[in-house]
């Protein structure tokens, strides 16, 4: 009799081990999946030892995975088939209901439910914790988990699946840009470091062309105006740097620095009058209208330059853009002592908002939270006419994208003022 309880507790000590190994494995499995790369590369560079490993093991996801499956399938079934050996001998026939009863409630909250619930709590500290065994394991079992490898990848390749179609995933960037969106949600990143942030992932793909300063709106100077009504125009203005122009505004000359000429004005004994303007002027800078942020805030930097001027494919002026508005795209808008009072956008109190035509897209969806389309016109009057397929007349409204636009003054064919609401329910 004595015998036989050894034995039996013997086998019911086996299965109690299994199962805490079993649990052990599906922990480490739910903490490698979800625990970050990134944090573990940061804890890295403090010379933890156990983040190497788990950075190691995250390389070889799929050795890992077969693994620990191969490992954690084999356990259950050896701990399913002791219990099933123990109470048949102890019940008889009726044991193979009672073991498979047990074994199933054990598994599932044992091995499974509580060890994953812990691991989704606390991935980073169980991955830390799990990698050096983990790392012997894969080490054991690699011949097994290769064959297992090329067995399922040859299944996958009679199913159409290849090695390319693993390769289709989202680009890193917009993959940071859904870890950004997805910790704004839950209320961890405001919305000023989420619109920071995006704004410094969307350089690669924003064109100058989005955010250039509209010829329109250029403080240009004529070259060939008096040198005293030059300095006069520069210092009514707000600006520090002015393109030139002779006989056409789109014909630039060249582009004048307001420190250039005040140095030249505190030393010229005549002052303002008889300035040689053209000496002090530097060659303009052109670039085409496909340039991309990123490009061009390089650009700036290695050319100690602040301003470029906009062309088209043929070569036409089409604007200018600053080191200022790239900037501003990252960090939003930049204002000084001198500069003018903005009447773009003005929120109302009754919810309403009053904006000017020239206004681009992105920066109304950036201030209001929104998502309209920005692929077929830069500012908000382009997108109107692109909707109507017409140039609008003062006081027509019209609905799209969820939100009521209503022209509220126009010069010529140019809108000016617009007022966003949005239509009642």
């Amino acid at each position: 009799m004595g015998q036989f309880d050894f034995s039996i507790l013997w086998v019911a000590g086996v299965i109690i081990v299994l199962l805490v190994f079993s649990g052990f494995l599906s922990g480490s499995e739910t903490a490698l999946t979800a625990t970050s790369k990134a944090r573990m590369m940061r804890m890295r560079k403090r010379n933890r030892r156990r983040a190497r490993w788990v950075i190691a093991l995250l390389d070889q996801k799929e050795r890992l995975l077969g693994a620990i499956l191969l490992a954690n399938n084999a356990v259950n079934i050896l701990a399913s088939v002791l219990a099933t050996a123990l109470f048949l001998r102890l019940f008889g026939e009726a044991g193979m209901v009672y073991a498979t009863l047990m074994m199933t409630a054990l598994v599932v909250i044992f091995a499974e439910v509580l060890p994953k619930t812990y691991a989704i709590l606390t991935p980073d500290l169980t991955a830390l914790r799990a990698a050096g065994p983990l790392r012997i394991l894969v080490i054991i079992l690699a011949p097994f988990t290769r064959m297992l490898s090329i067995i399922s990848r040859f299944i996958l390749r009679l199913a159409g699946f290849t090695d390319e179609d693993a390769g289709r995933l989202l680009p890193a960037h917009e993959e940071i840009r859904g870890a950004i969106d997805l910790h704004h949600q839950e209320g961890s990143v405001h919305k000023g470091d989420r619109d920071m942030l995006g704004g410094i992932l969307d350089l690669g793909d924003t064109r100058v062309e989005e955010i250039m300063i509209h010829r329109k709106s250029m403080v240009m100077i004529d070259g060939d105006l008096p040198s005293e009504d030059i300095v006069k125009a520069v210092l009514e203005s707000p600006y520090t740097r002015f393109p030139l122009w002779r006989d056409e505004p789109e014909n630039i000359i060249g582009m004048l620095h307001t420190k250039d000429l005040l140095r030249a004005l505190a030393t010229s004994p005549t002052g303002a009058v008889g300035l040689d303007i053209a000496q002090l002027t530097s060659e303009p800078w052109f670039v085409p209208e496909t340039t991309l942020l990123g490009e061009q805030l390089n650009a700036f930097r290695s050319r100690k330059l602040h301003l470029a001027l906009v062309v088209d494919e043929y070569g036409a002026l089409m604007g200018m853009v600053t080191m200022e508005d790239i900037l501003e795209e990252i960090v939003g808008e930049i204002d000084d002592e001198h500069d003018l009072p903005s009447s773009l956008l003005r929120k109302r109190g009754d919810g309403t908002l009053e904006i000017s035509g020239s206004l681009s897209i992105r920066d109304l969806n950036r201030e209001m939270g929104w998502s309209l389309p920005d692929t077929e016109a830069s500012s908000i009057a382009g997108l109107i006419i692109h909707e109507a397929r017409s140039i609008p007349d003062v006081g027509q409204v019209f609905e799209f994208h969820g939100l009521r636009f209503r022209i509220m003054s126009k010069q010529r064919n140019q809108i000016l003022q617009i007022r966003i609401t949005r239509p009642q329910a």
